[in-house]
């Protein structure tokens, strides 16, 4: 079987990552400048070779002095690594695993793909629709900011919650 390029649909994805703020809330965040591609020898993608990048610069999380500090040193530094990056080693079509680049670090992660299947849109392309979760430890990528309130809870949790919902666009050879 030949190998088919998928491209994924911006318009109809999202890159979203959550962390707990105080311990007693969720902040939800996004980078809006992302893509992706997949390349595979079938339709259900098992050892696909996908690879991601996302513009640290278009973090989003509603709160543009906290956007600030995320792309601050003392998280992500966008000036010195304007982009975090994935590539696969594996997918057996529930486990995707890959080495993700955050700062100067990279390591192996493990996310958790539901793959929701294929369909043809209105318009004639082939679309290719997929949810991945997975959990990182932020300081494993040195985004070591830290503090606490006066009453001791840490501010910043260093469990990171990574959500994409992803659809792709079949490349017509």
């Amino acid at each position: 079987m030949s190998n088919t390029k998928w491209t994924i649909d911006n318009a109809h994805s999202e890159v979203a990552f959550k962390v707990k703020h105080m311990m007693i809330s969720t902040v939800t965040g996004y980078f809006n400048d992302f893509s992706a591609n997949i390349e595979s020898d079938g339709d259900d993608f098992k050892n696909a070779k996908i690879e991601f990048s996302a513009a640290i610069d278009s973090i989003n999380t509603k709160n543009s002095d906290r956007d600030a500090h995320l792309k601050s040193d003392d998280f992500f530094n966008a000036e010195a690594y304007p982009e975090m990056k994935f590539t696969s080693s594996s997918f057996d079509g529930e486990t995707l695993v890959g080495m993700l680049t955050i700062r100067d670090v990279t390591r192996e992660v493990e996310l958790d793909v539901d793959f929701n299947g294929i369909a043809v849109d209105p318009y004639g392309q082939t679309k290719a629709g997929f949810e991945i979760s997975g959990k990182i430890n932020r300081k494993d990528f040195n985004l070591t900011w830290s503090a606490v309130t006066e009453a001791g809870s840490v501010v910043v949790s260093d469990s990171v919650k990574i959500i994409v919902d992803a659809q792709f666009t079949k490349q017509e050879a």
